[in-house]
């Protein structure tokens, strides 16, 4: 039997081990989900919001057993931890609220009578998700796909396994169905058989471009419906008139939130020649002033990496990068102390070829590029094979926003400032940060069959 161990971050302790499943062990478990579909697809929308808020409830009553989870499972902050169990929570209620009106029968003109657009549950979707947001992963794309009437499958990050018991457990004590949703301990290769199943119907992944376009062939290979949230290399830009106080407090949070692993963080800087001189002043002295330590801690800015390996991993990347030409400005060197922690880093002189610019630094580390101006800014911003998130830093809000909507190659944007997931806000990338979307009731329809219906007069 193949077993599995979490780690905690932070201590460096084994947490508890679990026993993976078989691939008969999965199929049997998606053979009883495609049996509960077939009741649960007939639910009203009374009834599954009903039971949505019940589970909203839930887990803002779990919010202890939630939060030490995810600090002892991925070294999460509490305070962070807290807000993403709000979020979920938000989330659920939103889903609730909102699904009978964007799932709703549309009818249309049809010469020969009447016409009706209906949008159908269509079964088992199998979801693989990361540990970087634990609850919040697995309840974005769940909660939007059972108010839509289809059941769940969830394979897990091998880390944060007690997240993906405890979150089964939660649905069951909203009194969903028992196989309405369900967590499987499995390997990645195990779940990548799985995908060819007969009642998976569709596939919802996200984690790194490198294993989503496998996912997402191995999905095409069988014709079937996948949505992929994947990696970036935001850019956020300080254009000549911004508010360089308030950029570097924002770009100070979007690159350092989550211990810096955040698919949609800030990552590469940049800053025009105006400016750059005064926000990397700033930029440095607000990173000099972050403490590391403990994510238990109400005063901690900054806790630990959630593996030894996706430590490793980074610093590997920023040793590449200064290799390549790239100059350490502050951090970049594992310190000396139990804990998988990466301190906060600067890198400058960024240029492409170097991973620091082409790739994803999965950690707390910024690219500070310098351009020009505000047109070379635009122009570096997308010169990235990534289009996830970004940001734009201009007191000329009108500019901004014209930026952001034809010129900005990304599916979100922020504007002054740096906001997470929205529960009533499409989220979502272009290019190889994959495609379709979640939350704001798109990510509900995602994952059904829109069908025209034609009704002609008897």
């Amino acid at each position: 039997m193949t077993t599995v161990t979490t780690i905690n971050p932070y201590t460096e302790q084994k947490i508890t081990t679990y026993s993976l499943m078989t691939k008969a062990d999965a199929e049997e478990r998606i053979e009883q989900a495609h049996t509960c579909f077939q009741s649960w697809k007939l639910t009203s929308f009374d009834e599954r919001a009903t039971l949505m808020q019940a589970l909203a409830d839930e887990i803002e009553e779990a919010e202890d057993a939630l939060v030490n989870l995810m600090v002892s499972e991925m070294g999460k902050l509490a305070a962070q931890a807290k807000q993403e169990i709000a979020l979920c929570a938000a989330i659920c209620r939103y889903s609730a609220d909102n699904a009978a009106d964007v799932l709703a029968d549309e009818e249309r003109e049809f010469e020969q009578g009447k016409a009706l657009i209906t949008h159908q549950p269509i079964g088992v979707i199998l979801g693989i998700q990361p540990w970087n947001f634990p609850l919040y992963q697995v309840i974005r794309y769940s909660a939007a796909n059972i108010m839509a009437g289809n059941v769940t499958v969830l394979k897990h990050a091998s880390n944060v396994f007690g997240m993906s018991q405890m979150i089964e457990t939660l649905y069951r004590k909203a009194g969903f169905p028992e196989h309405c949703y369900q967590s499987l301990l499995l390997d990645g290769e195990t779940v990548n058989d799985l995908i060819a199943n007969q009642y998976i119907r569709g596939v919802t992944f996200t984690g790194s471009d490198e294993i989503g376009k496998k996912v997402g062939a191995e999905a095409a290979r069988y014709a079937k419906k996948s949505v992929l949230e994947l990696g970036s290399n935001d850019a956020f830009m300080v254009l000549d008139d911004a508010d360089i106080a308030l950029a570097v407090e924002a770009c100070v949070k979007g690159r350092m939130i989550n211990n810096g692993e955040t698919c949609v963080s800030a990552k590469r800087f940049i800053v025009t020649r105006k400016n750059y001189a005064a926000f990397k002043q700033q930029f440095v002295a607000a990173l000099e002033d972050m403490k590391m330590g403990d994510p238990t801690a109400e005063d901690t800015d900054l806790g630990p990496m959630a593996r030894e390996d996706l430590r490793d991993e980074l610093h590997e990347q920023v040793t590449q990068s200064i290799q390549k030409g790239a100059v350490n400005v502050i951090g970049c060197e594992v310190p000396e102390r139990t804990g998988f922690f990466y301190p906060p880093s600067i890198l400058e002189n960024v240029k492409p070829g170097m991973p620091a610019y082409d790739d994803e630094l999965f950690g707390p580390v910024a690219a500070l590029i310098e351009a020009q101006d505000d047109e070379d800014a635009m122009r570096i911003a997308n010169d990235s094979r990534y289009g996830l998130g970004g940001g734009i830093f201009s007191k000329n809000v009108d500019k901004a926003i014209e930026l952001a909507k034809l010129h900005f190659d990304t599916g979100m944007v922020n504007i002054n400032g740096y906001a997470l997931a929205q529960p009533n806000l499409p989220f979502g990338g272009v290019k190889a940060s994959g495609y379709g979307r979640e939350h704001g009731g798109l990510g509900m329809t995602e994952f059904v069959n829109t069908k025209s219906i034609m009704i002609m007069p008897s």
